[in-house]
């Protein structure tokens, strides 16, 4: 199924997402959407510590029944298979520091952007590695999940801020 990429299985994220004109007011200092970008960023920070805990329930709330993700490796990986592998413990996830989280809102879809480094074993190999990603979250009766996700190996590490979980 995973062929053993955790990058696909956490880089948490990230699809394609068709963006609003340019020109459209999309900044959220001082607006609700200040607040719809803490949520999400929560909302990731949430979905990392329930994967490396194995929290299940916790990681079906956040995702959309419809999520998908394509992995750095091209894989599409459904909620069902991302739920099974965290619920199996094929997957095991000793450690993830997030990155700084970048957040665009537009109405009632997120785009988060960020990048972790992952320490990981997949069915007893590592499979640590860092990795880019970008979620899309869509709000659904008054409750933001993640419907979309992307990923990609980093090539290049640059020294930045991390965030253990």
């Amino acid at each position: 199924m995973m062929n053993g990429t955790v990058g696909a299985l956490f880089a948490i994220c990230i699809g394609a997402l068709a963006l609003a004109d340019a020109r459209a007011r999309t900044d959220t200092v001082g607006t609700e959407g200040e607040s719809t970008a803490d949520t999400v960023k929560q909302l990731e920070r949430d979905w990392a510590f329930a994967a490396k805990a194995g929290d299940v329930d916790k990681v079906d709330r956040i995702l959309g029944d419809d999520w998908i993700e394509f992995s750095n490796d091209g894989r599409k990986l459904t909620k069902e298979q991302f739920i099974a592998s965290v619920k199996n413990g094929r997957v095991k996830v000793e450690s993830i520091e997030l990155g700084p989280l970048e957040v665009k809102v537009l109405g009632d879809v997120a785009v988060v952007q960020g990048s972790h480094v992952q320490k990981t074993t997949t069915n007893g190999r590592s499979t640590s590695a860092e990795v880019v990603w970008m979620d899309v979250f869509a709000k659904r009766d008054g409750k933001w999940v993640v419907v979309r996700s992307e990923s990609a190996p980093r090539t290049e590490v640059a020294s930045r801020p991390r965030w253990p979980i």
